[in-house]
C-alpha cells in the first residue's frame, strides 16, 4: 500500500511530468554555489533543493564554489556543457552587480538562460549591537568627518553587498573602508566580533545573530520598509536616494535546450508549493519571488543596467 507522503510526492510530480516529455536527467544534477556555505545563497539552495528532491530521478548535489563575489563558480558553469545536468545559483553578485565593475571571462547577459526565480531578497545594513554606530546617520557622520575611518564588509569586490555601499558612498558623499569575505556570513561574523563596522545582508543570514543581540539593523535597502521589519527605516527615508534589492534562482549554461529548462523549472516551481519551502521562506522573513525564465532574466537585466549606471556616474 502506498504511504501518504510518497502518494502526495506523486501528486506534486503529475502537473510537472507532463510538459517535459522529452528530457529526464540521467545523472546526478550538480547544483553550483559561489558562495561559502551559511550565507544567504547557500541557506536558499538547500532549502529550496530539499522540498524539490522528492520530484527528481536523480540526486541533486549541493556544490559550494565560493570566492571573487561568485563569479569563479559562474565561470565555471558558463563554460560546462548545456545539458541540463548543472545549475548555478545566480541572479546576485556574478549578474547584477560584478559585471558593472569590471570585465569577466564569461558574459553576464548572455552567457546563462535562466530557468526559475525563486526569491528576491530585501537587503539590510548592520552593525554591532554595542558598537559606536546605533543609527545610519551616526555611521555616515562618522565617514564624513574622516574618510575611511568607518569599515564595511561585503561577499566579494563587485558583489552586489559591495555595490549597495558602493551607491550609498556615491548618494551620501562619504568614502567608507571596504573589506571583502568569500561570502555573506564570515562577514557579519566579522562585525559581531567587532573587526569590521557595517555590512549589507539579507534576514536569513543575519536573524540568528540579530535575535543574539550581537547584530542591530540599521537601515533597509529597499525602496519601501520591510514588513518583517517595520520600525527600520529606509536609506531613501533618510536621505539618500537608492533602493536595491538582491534575488536568486536557478541559471544554467546558455545552450541548454529547451525540454531541459522546461522539466528543471516545472519542477521547482512546484517545489516552492511544498511545506518545506514555504516554512523557510516565512523564517527568512521574505516574500514569494517568482519568476519564470524570461521574467528572471530580464530582471537580472534591470539590476546590472541599474547599478552600472551608478558605478559610472
Amino acid at each position: 500500500m502506498l504511504h501518504r507522503r510518497h502518494l502526495i510526492a506523486g501528486l506534486a510530480a503529475a502537473p510537472v511530468a507532463a510538459r517535459a516529455q522529452g528530457w529526464a536527467p540521467t545523472r546526478p544534477i550538480q547544483c553550483i554555489i559561489g558562495f561559502a556555505p551559511g550565507g544567504g545563497a547557500d541557506l536558499i539552495a538547500r532549502a529550496i533543493i530539499e522540498a524539490a528532491q522528492p520530484l527528481f530521478p536523480q540526486p541533486l548535489v549541493v556544490v559550494n564554489k565560493p570566492g571573487a563575489g561568485g563569479t569563479i563558480a559562474a565561470q565555471q558553469v558558463a563554460g560546462m556543457p548545456g545539458d541540463g545536468h548543472v545549475l548555478l545559483m545566480g541572479g546576485g553578485s556574478e549578474s547584477t552587480s560584478i559585471p558593472a565593475f569590471r570585465a569577466l571571462p564569461y558574459d553576464a547577459r548572455n552567457g546563462f538562460r535562466a530557468v526559475i526565480r525563486l526569491m528576491r531578497q530585501q537587503m539590510f545594513i548592520l552593525a554591532r549591537a554595542d558598537g559606536p554606530y546605533q543609527t545610519m546617520p551616526e555611521a555616515i557622520a562618522a565617514a564624513r568627518v574622516r574618510p575611511q575611518a568607518v569599515s564595511h564588509g561585503s561577499s566579494g569586490n563587485g558583489s552586489i553587498y559591495h555595490a549597495a555601499f558602493v551607491v550609498l558612498e556615491k548618494r551620501a558623499g562619504v568614502e567608507l573602508l571596504h573589506v571583502p569575505f568569500t561570502g555573506g556570513a564570515p562577514g557579519l561574523q566579522a562585525v559581531a566580533a567587532g573587526q569590521v563596522d557595517l555590512m549589507v545582508a539579507s534576514p536569513e543570514e543575519f536573524r540568528g545573530l540579530t535575535d543574539a543581540g550581537l547584530l542591530r539593523v540599521l537601515a533597509c535597502c529597499s525602496a519601501e520598509r520591510a514588513a518583517g521589519y517595520p520600525e527600520v527605516p529606509t536609506l531613501r527615508e533618510l536621505g539618500w536616494d537608492m533602493a536595491l534589492e538582491n534575488m536568486k534562482g536557478w541559471v544554467v549554461p546558455a545552450n541548454t535546450p529547451d525540454a531541459a529548462v522546461t522539466y528543471l523549472h516545472d519542477r521547482f516551481r512546484a517545489a516552492m508549493a511544498r511545506p518545506g519551502w514555504q516554512a523557510f521562506v516565512q523564517r527568512a522573513g521574505e516574500t514569494d519571488g517568482y519568476l519564470d525564465g524570461p521574467g528572471f532574466q530580464a530582471a537580472m537585466a534591470a539590476v546590472l543596467d541599474a547599478i552600472g549606471g551608478a558605478v559610472k556616474t
